[in-house]
């Protein structure tokens, strides 16, 4: 917490929307892991679309890799990202800098985001 602002940053939640058979996206996984390493005070989670399609239904996730970005229950990003460290960095450090950035308006993602949260435990 800094001193000169004491109230606690809004939880970040980076999520990977993937699938099992994507040869993208298992590429994609290690860079991914990689960066969390970096972002010690982020939540990233991988989901496999196809093993939790019931999580992700009404949405559907076409191109891969997707991300979700939500700070504070709120989501930032959603869509599909190049596979490249330095965008992922890039996206996840302008949510942790600037926390009061809007909210998406997309009900249907707002809603996932607060199925995640429910179904992996997260405060």
């Amino acid at each position: 917490m800094n001193p000169e602002n004491p109230v606690p940053p809004a939880s970040v939640l980076v999520v990977c929307l993937c699938a099992e058979w994507c040869g993208v996206c298992n590429d994609y996984r290690s860079r991914f892991l990689q960066v969390q390493s970096g972002f010690p005070q982020v939540r990233f989670l991988w989901v496999d679309v196809e093993d939790e399609a019931d999580l992700l239904h009404p949405l559907d996730v076409e191109n891969f890799p997707t991300l979700l970005i939500a700070v504070g229950g709120a989501p930032r990003f959603f869509g599909p990202l190049t596979p490249q460290v330095e965008m992922l960095e890039r996206l996840i450090r302008s949510q942790v800098e600037n926390p009061q950035a809007p909210a998406l308006a997309d009900r249907a993602v707002a809603d996932l985001v607060a199925r995640i949260r429910a179904e992996k435990d997260i405060p």
